[in-house]
């Protein structure tokens, strides 16, 4: 499953499937810290890791990257880097340099797609180089090599409610950073997202792929995929002209 931008040396992968963070969800993030502050050691730095955050967003960016920031120093000690967008604004890969783990948060995904374009090749760099990644919400979408942006309907026919369509109409999937090989999809139960994802590897928009909860991580690494968090990760797989569907409930609730 892990695309060929995957790092080594125990990095791995962080899609979480949306749900502001609270107090119960120390297991979604828990794993993504470790492995920023022992990338932060194995590159000599003694001060605090150095995290960048990207939020591409309209008027509440800097409000929300101060919140994240609070709720991610109970992880590890932080030198917080934020990389805030507007809508669509392109995003400077040269804000990444340097960092020790990456996090693009979520909002609009076609938004963000179209911001975090130029910076694609850099992440994937980076990651390889051994930095992990979490991506939230449409920071995880984007990880797909192919990646589902939105939409609610294919071919003029509804396969996800309305109001998940990312103020888009057709399911559409465009070029993704391309960390893995299996399209995501993100707010699984919540926004009835999985439909979306069975629909769209019905029609062969993708190859696949995965629809993960709020509250919920899927960890792509070198080992054994982990679910994490207090929902599941529901798998949509082609078999023979139809759709087969699995589950994976969470290997740590860590509530």
């Amino acid at each position: 499953m892990v695309g060929s931008g995957a790092g080594d040396g125990g990095v791995s992968i962080h899609l979480v499937g949306g749900g502001w963070p609270d107090v119960t969800d120390g297991a979604v993030y828990r794993r993504f810290f470790d492995e920023v502050e022992a990338h932060a050691v194995s590159a000599g730095v003694l001060e605090g890791a150095r995290l960048v955050v990207v939020l591409v967003r309209d008027h509440d960016g800097p409000e929300k990257y101060a919140e994240l920031v609070a709720y991610y120093s109970q992880f590890t000690q932080l030198d917080p880097v934020a990389v805030l967008a507007p809508e669509n604004a392109p995003i400077d890969p040269a804000a990444l340099a340097g960092a020790d783990g990456i996090v693009v948060w979520g909002g609009l995904t076609p938004a963000y797609r179209v911001s975090l374009e130029p910076a694609f090749l850099e992440i994937r760099r980076l990651v390889a180089s051994g930095v992990p990644y979490l991506g939230f919400s449409a920071g995880a979408a984007l990880a797909a090599e192919r990646a589902i942006v939105g939409g609610w309907r294919i071919g003029g026919v509804e396969v996800a409610p309305e109001e998940a369509n990312e103020e888009l109409d057709e399911v559409t999937v465009e070029q993704g950073i391309g960390l893995i090989d299996l399209a995501v999809d993100v707010h699984g139960t919540q926004w009835g997202t999985v439909t979306r994802l069975l629909a769209a590897t019905e029609a062969g928009a993708v190859d696949g792929g995965v629809a993960i909860d709020e509250h919920t991580a899927l960890i792509v690494g070198d080992g054994p995929l982990a679910v994490v968090g207090r929902g599941s990760v529901w798998k949509a797989t082609p078999d023979g002209g139809s759709v087969r569907v699995s589950t994976a409930g969470s290997d740590d609730p860590g509530a």
